[in-house]
């Protein structure tokens, strides 16, 4: 996996269910997804899905409508850089998990602190 590919990761995707949301808007980019309509989709916490949609938006990838979110990212970077992680994570998942999980903050360096 290239720096970018890496990079994007750290800063746009803060965990496998951000990345999940994300792809599977993605896929379905023509539909409006509501919090609850996603979570029941998705089998998770409505809490979950208003977190990561807040993330995603704040990294440029979705979009607040009047239905709900929808995929939409802010560049056309952003757009191949998400079309260079779905790839990837099609060919390589485990590769694309350990690059989210080694971006996340160490738990047993916070508890020390």
């Amino acid at each position: 996996m290239d720096e970018d590919l890496r990079q994007f990761i750290r800063t746009a995707i803060g965990s496998v269910w951000a990345l999940e949301i994300l792809l599977l808007l993605r896929a379905r980019r023509d539909r409006a997804w509501t919090t609850d309509t996603l979570a029941q989709e998705l089998r998770s916490n409505p809490s979950l899905v208003v977190q990561v949609f807040a993330e995603l938006e704040a990294a440029g990838l979705v979009a607040a409508g009047e239905d709900g979110y929808v995929y939409h990212p802010a560049s056309e970077v952003l757009e191949r850089l998400c079309a260079r992680l779905e790839k990837r994570y099609r060919v390589s998942p485990v590769t694309v998990v350990n690059a989210i999980a080694s971006s996340q903050p160490n738990l047993k360096t916070l508890r020390r602190s």
